[in-house]
């Protein structure tokens, strides 16, 4: 049996046996009674997203802990991100940590932050995210696939990562093999900029650039330490695409059968993920920014971004006629735009 079909048949049998401890009780005794809460996420021990999890873990039982056991799985130990999204839609987990990307395969909604260069700067994109008028229609809209947001996660600013040729300008990305995440927004960007889009699990993405089966790679800079790509790739360029949030799901009917009073504390906590998060965020890249450039020897370059934007932006103008009803949103996030404008030697701020 090849890798991929292993770990899909292993993600589904984890499903049926999480749900059957579910059903039967499984993890509490007359001694402990208490709801096991599982959160699944694909970050190492050491990341942002897990040490923010881990706080809202030691706050929820510190406010509820009588009442529920949360436990935090890192690194895929319960699938794929994919995988993890569906067992929070089963409620055989309870939450997960989703790319923007992949929600838009759940709802149409979602394209909007996928859309290349949506925010001109961090400070755009931070304020644009904690504006409730846009994100709530956006977090709520899959509640019909069986979950909804609580919060989102910083994942900083997307560049080009390359093995072998330096992004530098628009030219140099023709014909190369670049991964891309698994959505049509971001297939589409990458033909608009000339590259060749090559959709994948992040999972599998090391070993194809060490095989060469792929080119490069678009990610934030802690792709490159944390996951070991600046091992293989040796050029980092600013081009600043995308700055794409990560999402914390919920399962709908655990957090509607929490009563008033828990979620209003369960709220708390989510408000905590997303404080403790970008804090970590901000030391975590300048750390890996440093350990790139003098442990794994990556080049970090600064080309114009300006022959980028303008190859995407057409996309903007085809999104607003697909779907008009997300003009109000966009208007809202280009009224952020002007302002907090871009500096001119501004570089990326992570994944």
């Amino acid at each position: 049996m090849k890798r991929k079909e292993k770990k899909r048949v292993g993600a589904l049998l984890l499903a049926f046996v999480l749900l059957a401890c579910m059903l039967a009780g499984c993890g509490s005794s007359a001694a402990d009674s208490r709801q096991i809460v599982r959160i699944g996420h694909n970050q190492s021990t050491n990341h942002p997203t897990h040490i923010a999890l881990l706080a809202f873990e030691e706050y929820i039982e510190s406010e509820l802990g009588d009442k529920y056991d949360v436990e935090v799985f890192p690194s895929e130990l319960l699938g794929s991100q994919n995988e993890m999204v569906q067992l929070t839609q089963t409620g055989a987990i309870n939450f997960c940590v989703a790319s923007n990307s992949l929600l838009e395969t759940f709802s149409e909604n979602y394209t909007l932050f996928n859309l290349p260069y949506l925010f001109v700067s961090s400070e755009a994109y931070h304020a644009s995210m904690d504006d409730e008028s846009i994100t709530g229609p956006i977090f709520e809209s899959t509640r019909q696939a069986g979950f909804e947001a609580v919060t989102w996660l910083d994942a900083g600013t997307r560049n080009f990562y390359t093995v072998n040729t330096p992004i530098e300008t628009l030219e140099d990305l023709k014909g190369l093999k670049i991964r891309v995440q698994q959505s049509p927004t971001n297939v589409e960007m990458m033909e608009r900029l000339g590259g060749s889009a090559t959709p994948m699990g992040f999972g599998e993405v090391y070993t194809s650039l060490q095989s060469h089966i792929i080119d490069g790679a678009e990610n934030n800079e802690m792709a490159l330490t944390d996951n070991g790509h600046g091992d293989v790739c040796k050029y980092y360029s600013y081009d600043m695409h995308q700055m794409i949030p990560d999402i914390l799901i919920g399962n709908n009917d655990f957090l509607e059968g929490l009563s008033s009073e828990e979620r209003a504390i369960f709220d708390e906590g989510f408000a905590l993920v997303n404080q403790v998060q970008r804090e970590e965020w901000v030391k975590a890249v300048e750390n890996a920014k440093d350990r790139a450039a003098n442990e794994q020897g990556v080049t970090f370059l600064y080309p114009d971004t300006e022959p980028f934007q303008e190859a995407c932006l057409p996309m903007h103008d085809e999104m607003l006629e697909k779907y008009p009803d997300l003009a109000p949103i966009y208007e809202a996030i280009q009224a952020y735009n002007e302002m907090y404008p871009a500096e001119e030697t501004q570089g990326g701020s992570g994944e």
